[in-house]
């Protein structure tokens, strides 16, 4: 397999760690937190609470592409950390560590996700194309929707 890609963000909130987490912990969230150009929807969760082992399924267009994704909970330590993993979707490999990190009474949130692209030398130049721009579009829209719910340190 070819080597993932890893892209980590960063973001400071002036909110405790248990409230950020319990946010984030809710697969209901991520339709807030996703940009409105991607039409975003989560289908099911289960088992419900997530845990370790979790099952969510989203439908959502890329590029005008109907795409259905399927992410595990592979990793559950509330309210540290909890780790998905896509199992079935677009990508070869999708991993997207969430941490929760207190700093005084704050919260840093860290993200890093592993990925990778099928399909070669043509997913090597998606990527540079539009791929990794698209990953990044995303989580800039991520971060600022985060700071319309949490606010800024």
């Amino acid at each position: 397999m070819a080597t993932p890609y890893k892209v980590t963000f960063n973001q400071l909130v002036p909110r405790p760690l248990e409230e950020v987490f319990a946010f984030f912990s809710r697969a209901e969230n991520l339709e807030v937190i996703t940009p409105q150009w991607l039409r975003f929807q989560v289908i099911s969760v289960a088992p419900e609470p997530i845990q370790k082992g979790t099952l969510i399924e989203y439908r959502l267009k890329l590029h005008g592409l109907p795409l259905r994704w399927t992410s595990q909970i592979v990793e559950w330590d509330p309210p540290h950390k909890f780790v998905d993993l896509q199992v079935q979707g677009p990508y070869k490999l999708w991993r997207h560590t969430h941490l929760f990190i207190p700093e005084g009474g704050n919260t840093r949130i860290c993200d890093e996700v592993l990925y990778s692209l099928p399909i070669g030398p043509l997913g090597r130049l998606a990527h540079s194309l539009f791929v990794r721009q698209d990953v990044e579009r995303i989580f800039a829209f991520r971060a600022s929707a985060v700071r319309t719910r949490f606010g800024q340190v």
